[in-house]
């Protein structure tokens, strides 16, 4: 849709103007470059045009009029999910699948994502990656022991689990001596998130499973098995501590190792046993200093069942999901600054789509799991472009960005946090990339992480700007009709 929709004023950001400082890199690390500067710039640890101050939420608090407006109160949020579910169709109703599944519907599911490399591969020794080692890989897909019909499954996740291309835990990689983009890593899953079990691996240690937002394989030993009800049933009902720090961790503890030190990501929503007595401790601990919440876990026989567990009151949670204004977006997307880039959710933090998903997601907001949907959502407020775009127009929606808009390049999506120095600055989480210095010279920064640069002056090349290469600009916010 070639109309720029109408903006928020509680959220606008401040007019910039021209300036050649900085540019930032593809999520999944392409380099980029910026054309010399007019004149020497500030730098803040080698990066043009950065100051210290700028890697504060207060910088970018400050200079809003009104930060803590309400961009979308409950009602709204959930609306916005409806008609995220009904509208997106990288969203999957597990409750629609039927109670039989036919031997195609699976088949096309696996075949979807478990498609047979045709470039060649490397381990993390640098080793090609033989023809025996992926027939070995495509085989355990067990695809001729898919039946006719099999009865749907149901179940929760019970721990942060990878999802993979292939069942298989092999790191495969592009080219030799890059072993940050494993190309089998997919996405990843969150203790609670609920699955359907479609498929097993050859081997028995893997199964296809479809989340909401992903279908991919996932280790077995990281999913229970339980009825629909208890499934679906599970957080359905409150009170709830919701996650929201970048992540938090459940206590220690020997009497009840499946639900120790277990890591919980930004927006995970975990029910509070309100009613658990005082005097009665929670796996050898007395829980007045936690809060007390109920988690799956894994039984020997492979079932579900439902446990307490204790979160300290130290981690960074709060009672339900956080009011959605620009003061606490700002906040969110600043917990993760610095945190390690993971592609596909590797290394156990996450990538630029997964990035801005979690600080939505505490908000209690659905977005689809990769950039290549959510850029073109019909669910969202689009903006969209096309090569016909000329920089004017380009520039004037650059100029009207508002704090949590999301801007797309191909392969690549950047949150807008407001505006400094004459220029609009995102927060991303990028690999790295490269830009020209005041004399000339290219310099390149391996980000590798969770940072804070300008978006007008990034460069897709020697002479295009990502702004000239913005597919899209999606906003979350009261729904327009275009």
């Amino acid at each position: 849709m070639n109309v720029i929709p109408a903006h928020l004023p509680r959220r606008r950001l401040a007019p910039l103007s021209r300036a050649l400082l900085l540019a930032a890199a593809l999520c999944a690390g392409p380099a980029w470059a910026l054309s010399p500067p007019q004149a020497p710039a500030p730098a803040y640890a080698g990066i043009l045009g950065l100051e210290e101050s700028f890697l504060a939420p207060q910088h970018w608090i400050a200079q809003l009029p009104d930060p803590d407006a309400v961009i979308l109160d409950r009602a709204g949020i959930d609306a916005q999910n409806a008609r995220m579910r009904q509208q997106d169709s990288s969203i999957h109703d597990l409750r629609a699948l039927p109670a039989n599944l036919p031997r195609a519907l699976v088949l096309e599911q696996i075949n979807g994502i478990s498609r047979a490399p045709t470039r060649p591969l490397y381990d993390v020794q640098g080793k090609p990656v033989g023809a025996a080692q992926l027939k070995a890989i495509t085989d355990n897909l067990a695809l001729e022991r898919v039946p006719a019909s099999r009865p749907i499954q149901y179940g929760l996740v019970v721990h942060r689990a990878a999802l993979r291309a292939f069942p298989t835990e092999l790191r495969v990689f592009s080219s030799q001596g890059d072993t940050d983009i494993d190309r089998f890593q997919e996405s990843a899953l969150f203790p609670g998130d609920a699955v359907a079990v479609l498929h097993e691996s050859a081997d028995g240690k893997w199964v296809f499973v479809s989340s909401e937002r992903y279908a991919a394989w996932m280790e077995k030993r990281f999913v229970g098995i339980g009825d629909a009800a208890q499934v679906f049933g599970y957080g359905s009902t409150g009170p709830y501590r919701v996650i929201t720090g970048a992540t938090a961790r459940t206590v220690h503890t020997p009497e009840e190792p499946r639900v120790s030190d277990l890591q919980l990501e930004m927006g995970v929503r975990v029910p509070v046993l309100s009613d658990w007595p005082a005097m009665t401790p929670v796996n050898g601990q007395q829980g007045h200093g936690s809060h007390v919440i109920q988690l799956p876990v894994r039984n020997a026989d492979g079932s579900l069942a439902l446990v307490p567990a204790l979160l300290p009151r130290s981690q960074d949670t709060a009672a339900d999901y956080l009011p959605l204004t620009p003061r606490n977006l700002i906040t969110q997307a600043f917990k993760f600054l610095g945190e390690r880039y993971g592609w596909g959710h590797s290394y156990d933090t996450r990538d630029c789509s997964g990035f801005v998903s979690e600080i939505y997601r505490s908000f209690g907001v659905l977005l689809p799991r990769n950039t290549s949907a959510q850029a073109i959502s019909p669910a969202l407020d689009r903006t969209a472009f096309s090569d016909a775009d000329g920089k004017a127009r380009r520039d004037a929606a650059v100029a009207n960005l508002q704090v949590g808009d999301l801007v797309y390049i191909p392969g690549h999506v950047m949150m807008a946090i407001g505006q400094s120095n004459g220029m609009t600055w995102v927060i991303h989480d990028t690999s790295g990339g490269s830009w020209f210095d005041a004399s000339g010279k290219r310099v390149h920064a391996s980000l590798n992480g969770v940072s804070v640069t300008p978006l007008d002056p990034m460069m897709a090349s020697d002479t295009a700007r990502y702004i000239d290469r913005m597919t899209n600009i999606q906003r979350i916010g009261p729904h327009t009709t275009k």
